[in-house]
């Protein structure tokens, strides 16, 4: 064998050994689905934090990791509830894990943080919890890579708005925690209530984190027929104990977050009568909400918080959208344009997204009562629905054209007209 000849096929073995370590490195990476996941698991907001993991990570469990034929390795962060860590820890999750998506962030202010990111890195972003109304509004063109799974802010608050007003109340007082999630809930809230005719005749908001309400519970108008609240975190516990303790007789309503289940479980008769709305409850009466609530109890000792919820449902679309891909990750566009089309029936009912990429579904009015439920044998607090509005989307029972030409919800808007 000549030299020449000898080093072709030299040449031509190293070229096929290249080859086959490509294909066998492309295919290890089609073995492994990376989600980024962020949540708090420190700090005041730690106990929520872990229902959001609790329940992507059940669902997880039930399909043993596998997502069409791919394992999915979730990776969590965490956020701490704060904005800017936030960026950092997904910047890390993009750079250095290379994930192909990232989900959660809980706070409004952190969705509003964490989408330029999904944006300028062409990363994937589920919004699993971070409400923060504008992301699929008038913000959507600015997020292509953006999807939601949960709700607006306002979305449940809309309806719960006309629901007050048909109830006979005439004149509320808001009182919300002092952020962009307050300022949407009660925005929500006042433009449902107020186009039925009833009046928001005060707005006081206390910071993110107050304890004592001490000062703003006197404040409280008079002559006002009812109040609403918007609490989130520890805030939800402290208010509705501080305003019973202060001798309160008006009829109470809340954001959805002042009295889900991460919160409920440790509140007092104080809160028996209280109606809120929201797209879950733990106490939705249907086999497959109760089969959802005993094995979360089982496995976790609590009953399961929206926050649970939303994101087992979110691990659920993501894994019908890669069963359609058979285990390979699509690309950015692809998966959301394809979780975009899913039509799901999810343990809190019926949900499509629509063209501004945000869930349609059933919005619950639930009110406080005590009693036993899904067989457990004692006497405790639970949101019993007493109402349900079928398909709601996030502009309510408003025009999307008409609504999309006012501005976002904010401290100030809608104005306080009868303040």
């Amino acid at each position: 064998m000549t030299g020449n000849l000898l080093r072709r096929l030299k040449t031509v073995l190293l070229g096929g050994a290249l080859a086959v370590g490509a294909t066998a490195t492309s295919a290890q990476q089609q073995e492994e689905l990376r989600i980024g996941f962020l949540a708090p698991t420190t700090g005041i907001f730690a106990q929520i934090g872990k229902d959001m993991v609790d329940g992507f990570q059940m669902y997880l469990d039930e399909v043993k990791g596998d997502f069409g034929g791919v394992k999915v390795r979730l990776i969590v962060e965490d956020e701490q509830g704060k904005p800017d860590t936030a960026v950092t820890k997904v910047r890390k999750l993009i750079l250095q894990d290379k994930v192909h998506m990232f989900v959660g962030g809980l706070l409004a202010s952190t969705g509003y943080a964490l989408a330029p990111e999904s944006t300028s890195n062409k990363t994937v972003y589920v919004v699993s919890v971070a409400a923060a109304d504008d992301l699929t509004q008038r913000d959507l063109p600015k997020y292509p890579y953006l999807i939601r799974t949960s709700w607006t802010s306002s979305q449940p608050h809309h309806p719960f708005g006309q629901w007050a007003c048909e109830q006979g109340y005439k004149k509320i007082v808001a009182i919300g925690a002092d952020y962009a999630f307050g300022y949407e809930v009660v925005g929500g809230f006042q433009r449902g209530f107020e186009a039925c005719g009833g009046q928001i005749v005060q707005k006081i908001w206390p910071p993110l984190g107050t304890k004592d309400f001490g000062p703003y519970i006197p404040t409280i108008k008079a002559d006002a027929d009812a109040i609403f609240s918007l609490m989130v975190g520890p805030m939800a516990l402290q208010f509705p104990k501080q305003l019973a303790a202060a001798g309160n007789k008006k009829p109470v309503l809340g954001g959805g977050t002042s009295y889900d289940e991460f919160v409920l479980p440790a509140m007092g008769d104080e809160v028996i009568g209280h109606v809120s709305p929201l797209q879950y409850s733990a106490a939705l009466d249907t086999p497959k909400n109760a089969a959802f609530v005993k094995a979360y109890r089982t496995k976790y000792g609590k009953v399961p918080s929206y926050y649970s919820e939303s994101n087992y449902t979110s691990a659920q679309m993501i894994h019908e959208v890669m069963k359609a891909n058979k285990g390979k990750f699509p690309g950015p566009e692809a998966f959301v344009k394809q979780l975009n089309a899913l039509k799901v029936d999810t343990i809190r009912g019926p949900v499509v997204i629509d063209e501004m990429r945000n869930p349609v579904q059933n919005i619950y009015i639930k009110k406080v009562e005590k009693k036993k439920m899904f067989g457990y044998e004692k006497d405790e607090l639970w949101n019993t629905v007493i109402k349900t509005y079928p398909n709601v989307n996030q502009f309510g029972q408003f025009k999307k054209d008409e609504f999309l030409a006012t501005p976002v919800y904010d401290r100030n808007y809608p104005p306080c007209k009868h303040c």
